[in-house]
């Protein structure tokens, strides 16, 4: 009975040791990248470009923008790499529906979705309609300086900050 025991402690310990290395893997390198950044003349109106570079879905969870509040509006803009994204503060008028605008909590950011992976193909010419990319576009009754972005990824929670412009 010994020798058993010592083996389900042993198996134990290695057990903890690989999740707890993943877990510290994963934390250390979040998944969300985020690529493009761009406003509104006046900076109420932002998109910021973002993908998955991580192997599992990223959900976002909330955003808020400057120091914590709470933007007017939020919505994922899921477009193509060709087409690129939209800023816009009205996301119903017609110029805007070609750009996918949904709800965050409609949004899973698909796994190898990379801004830079994409930038990549644009500058080749090989990038094409099937490439999609994800916009986070944020409407605010003022200047948005920064946008924070609370997601989840492999049932983690994560925390991005996006700088859009600096004084």
């Amino acid at each position: 009975m010994g020798k058993l025991k010592k083996r389900l402690w042993v198996s134990i310990l290695l057990l903890a040791i690989v999740v707890g290395g993943f877990y510290s893997l994963v934390k250390g390198n979040p998944p969300l990248d985020i690529g493009t950044r761009a406003s509104s003349e006046d900076h109420k109106s932002v998109v910021v470009g973002m993908g998955n570079k991580g192997f599992g879905e990223v959900k976002i969870i909330d955003v808020s923008v400057n120091n914590d509040e709470t933007p007017s509006k939020t919505k994922v803009q899921v477009s193509n790499a060709l087409q690129g994204f939209i800023i816009t503060d009205d996301f119903d008028n017609p110029g805007s529906k070609p750009y996918g605008f949904q709800n965050l909590e409609d949004v899973a950011i698909k796994a190898g979705t990379s801004p830079s992976a994409y930038f990549k193909k644009m500058d080749e010419g090989t990038a094409t309609k099937n490439d999609e990319i994800y916009g986070l576009s944020v409407v605010h009754h003022e200047a948005i300086d920064r946008v924070h972005v609370k997601y989840s990824y492999l049932g983690m929670t994560f925390d991005e900050i996006g700088i859009l412009r600096s004084y």
